[in-house]
């Protein structure tokens, strides 16, 4: 399959992050022209393994207070690793805690990476999972024990040595253009490409002299970075943004929310010169029905820099300009034959009553001329700006808003209040921080729209309310 020996690797963890988890178990299926050997080890994390991980490998706290630390283990590790193609299921994971640990022992490690999983989504598109207890019953793999590291990197073999008996080209193929490294831009160091991650986040592209170009999120950072690249001669903006990448940044998220919460506020705060959409907006204004002499409820145009947003009533729309302001309420008003000298979009005549331009058209029903009532057209107006009604915030004071990451082993509470995003917190110190140096709160509209839509999908137990 190969023009080098192969490791088969499974690692056991005390979590999902590989910042913050250590490895409590290693196992290694060597396969090269010395023939295969097996090879295992437990590992002392120096940490708590927490129950539900103990519960899901067996693995227990009493099991690896005894055992070696990475740091002793590192050299017999590297060099069995060394110079052969790494082979795993979920590869980058397994690949991403070893690099790190790695690094943290001031030791380098890179190797081609091959993932069971993708190539089985390669070699068997019709299959709906591709997990390994499904690929060790689909194939009818001979496997006595499961989620202990050299039972599950001996299942990864397994799977592959069927796989050349039954369809060896097919494998060879499949092999050769999963492993097939992507073009980089000519800037950016290769190491890159294996650092990251494929979870939640946001990534960060720098130019020289460091300055901001690109922020983006994806609930897979890794497929996303290496999106822009692989497209990078097909669309004008990918290719400039090519040219430009001097270094690469990303931060990981629990999930989509925290990512897309990230995201807004540090285009916001970087102003990355790619980034268009979601940049501050200091014109963010809102129309607000005000009653007059006459009975007639008409919109006047708010500024968020003069109002709080988040706990002002009566607001409707959020705009960037008065310009996108009056636009939209003139489109309203003549959808709805709304009178344009009520709504504000005329100036009435000061000597005598006359119909407004709308009227002439048969556009209006006639409020500037008594024709209709205040309370009617006050209620057509209101069922008009219905839709773009802002929300006055619904709770007492801040909320929290809990998100797990896929295998439940960290929870992020993000800091919400006044439709306003105060930051993120992993642990109750770092959620007693924001919450007492927040500050004020500054309201901002794409993070508005976003929790307006969040809060209606929340589950149970998400939900925190100070």
């Amino acid at each position: 399959m190969f023009d080098q020996p192969i490791v088969f690797v499974d690692l056991e963890t005390t979590g999902g992050s590989i910042i913050h988890d250590r490895i409590t178990e290693i196992g290694i299926i060597e396969v090269g022209p010395q023939g295969v050997s097996e090879w295992s080890t437990l590992v002392n994390p120096q940490t708590s393994i927490p129950p539900f991980i103990e519960r899901l490998t067996g693995i227990s706290n009493a099991m690896v207070a005894e055992a070696p630390t990475f740091a002793e283990l590192a050299d017999e590790v590297l060099q069995r690793l060394q110079g052969r193609v790494f082979v795993a299921h979920n590869a980058r994971f397994d690949y991403g805690f070893l690099k790190n640990e790695f690094k943290r022992h001031e030791r380098n490690y890179r190797a081609t990476v091959m993932c069971s999983v993708k190539l089985s989504r390669r070699l068997f598109p019709d299959q709906f999972k591709h997990n390994l207890d499904s690929i060790i019953a689909r194939h009818q793999l001979p496997l006595e024990s499961r989620h202990r590291a050299l039972s599950d990197a001996r299942a990864v073999w397994l799977f592959f040595r069927k796989l050349e008996q039954e369809m060896p080209e097919q494998l060879r193929q499949a092999c050769a253009e999963l492993t097939l490294r992507p073009a980089l831009p000519p800037y950016l160091d290769a190491d890159v490409v294996d650092d990251l991650p494929e979870a939640p986040g946001v990534y960060f592209f720098y130019g020289e002299n460091d300055i901001p170009l690109y922020v983006g999120k994806s609930t897979n950072i890794r497929k996303r970075v290496m999106q822009h690249f692989s497209s990078d001669h097909s669309a004008g903006k990918e290719m400039q943004l090519s040219q430009q990448v001097r270094r690469l940044d990303w931060v990981e998220t629990a999930g989509e929310l925290g990512a897309l919460l990230t995201e807004s506020r540090l285009i916001k705060r970087l102003q990355p010169t790619h980034n268009r959409r979601l940049r501050r907006n200091t014109d963010l204004c809102a129309w607000q029905l005000r009653p007059q002499e006459d009975s007639f409820l008409k919109p006047e145009l708010v500024y968020a820099r003069d109002l709080n947003f988040g706990l002002q009533e009566h607001l409707y729309g959020l705009y960037g300009s008065q310009r996108d302001a009056v636009a939209t309420l003139r489109k309203i008003a003549e959808f709805n034959q709304l009178c344009l000298i009520k709504t504000g979009l005329e100036a009435p005549n000061r000597t005598q009553p006359k119909p407004c331009f709308a009227y002439q058209l048969k556009r209006c029903r006639g409020a500037c001329i008594g024709r209709e009532d205040a309370a009617m057209h006050n209620v057509r107006l209101l069922s008009a700006l219905n839709k773009q009604r802002v929300q006055v915030w619904p709770y007492a004071g801040a909320i929290g808003i809990r998100e797990s990451d896929a295998i439940g082993a960290h929870t992020d509470v993000h800091v919400i209040d006044q439709w306003c995003y105060l930051g993120t917190a992993r642990s109750d110190e770092e959620l007693q921080h924001i919450r007492e140096h927040a500050g004020q709160p500054v309201f901002d509209a794409d993070t508005y729209k976003l929790l307006s839509k969040h809060l209606k999908q929340l589950k149970p137990g998400e939900l925190i309310e100070f």
